[in-house]
């Protein structure tokens, strides 16, 4: 039986029994996918798809960060962003955010460069994460899962992940071989699965959920699934949160695999929907901007364009940049043009003063 007080160093191996990938969980993992597969078009249909990182993805690292109690203004990730100095300067729970986002960037990049899913990228993902060079908790760490302060019967032990030498490796190298070689599961059923199970074996001190969260989003893009790693998937998660914790712990304690991956397929389908919706109104805003703009100012480029698109707040000097003006009257001859045209607003911090997409903006926010 089940002991939350004790190292659960019975968890089972992967894979799953087949029986329980039934008519219902096929019915919805084809419905996601197909949905699944209308993002991924969309997606392609963006003129430099890697601005989603800067956006789509920042809104994900927020949400899966806030998941973990870390929370942050939009203003302050805004102004972070737009400046790297800025972005050193940070608030720690800015600076928590923007590193999910730097390691779900880092860890696309890395995917380009090898082949399979591995153990690496895991320990690349979750070092960015933390900023550490940590790697797996130690065999004699005594790690659990309590409830949170704020919750019924609060510091209740409510999880005791596997301990012990060499278990968590070996836990770990099983489920990267279900996820790389298991042939008889759909990928995106197997992400489900494998979310659970990097959860169950709870690898790292800290950061195991950040981790996981974007190990989905990889392995979708590993499998072919996604382009890139833009769903945002942490927005569903937070808003069905106690469905989510409640799903994960009817697997460890009655092996309840369904309800489980009808949740994360479903999770999926409503984010794949909403990251659709999401895109299309960047992209006609886009198009509505740059047709605007360009009749009213002649230097107005396509890649500016693109540019004040990739992040909701700029600088001037990423217009200088494009635009190959270094002089600062010039350029601050064209901001005045953006702002008094309605495509910019300006957003002062002290002495620093950024220019606010409030287009962009209002459609990130929803």
């Amino acid at each position: 039986m089940f002991d939350r007080t004790k190292p659960y160093n019975d968890l089972p191996n992967l894979p799953i029994s087949e029986e329980i990938i039934d008519a219902e969980i096929l019915k919805k993992w084809g419905i996601t996918s197909r949905i699944l597969a209308d993002l991924n078009r969309n997606i392609l249909r963006i003129p430099n798809p890697s601005m989603l990182i800067n956006t789509l993805a920042l809104q994900e690292a927020k949400s899966s960060t806030a998941i973990e109690n870390i929370f942050t203004t939009e203003d302050e990730l805004y102004k972070a962003i737009s400046d790297s100095v800025k972005e050193d300067e940070a608030d720690p729970s800015t600076k928590e955010v923007l590193r999910y986002r730097e390691a779900l960037w880092e860890g696309y990049k890395t995917l380009q460069a090898t082949q399979g899913f591995t153990l690496d990228t895991i320990l690349h993902v979750f070092q960015k994460i933390k900023n550490t060079t940590q790697t797996i908790r130690p065999p004699q760490s005594q790690t659990v899962i309590k409830r949170g302060q704020s919750e019924f019967r609060p510091g209740e032990i409510v999880y005791t992940p596997p301990q012990g030498e060499g278990i968590i490796q070996k836990k770990l190298e099983n489920m990267l071989q279900f996820l790389n070689e298991d042939e008889s599961i759909d990928p995106l059923i197997k992400m489900a699965i494998a979310h659970y199970q990097f959860e169950a074996i709870h690898p790292f001190t800290d950061g195991n959920g950040r981790t996981g969260r974007v190990i989905n989003l990889l392995y979708l893009v590993d499998q072919k699934l996604l382009s890139h790693p833009v769903l945002y998937l942490s927005k569903y998660i937070i808003e069905h949160k106690d469905d989510y914790y409640y799903n994960l712990a009817a697997v460890t304690q009655k092996q309840a695999w369904k309800p489980w991956i009808l949740f994360l397929l479903t999770a999926v389908e409503s984010t794949a929907k909403t990251t659709n919706q999401t895109i299309d109104e960047i992209l006609n805003q886009m198009d509505a901007t740059y047709d605007f703009v360009k009749q009213k100012l002649k230097w107005y480029s396509f890649e500016l364009n693109q540019a004040l698109f990739s992040q909701p707040y700029i600088k001037q000097k990423l217009v200088g940049e494009i635009t190959g003006s270094t002089s600062r009257t010039t350029l601050t001859k064209y901001m005045k043009s953006l702002v008094d045209l309605g495509v910019l607003s300006v957003n002062t911090d002290g002495r620093e003063v950024f220019y606010v997409n409030n287009d962009l903006v209002r459609i990130l926010e929803g």
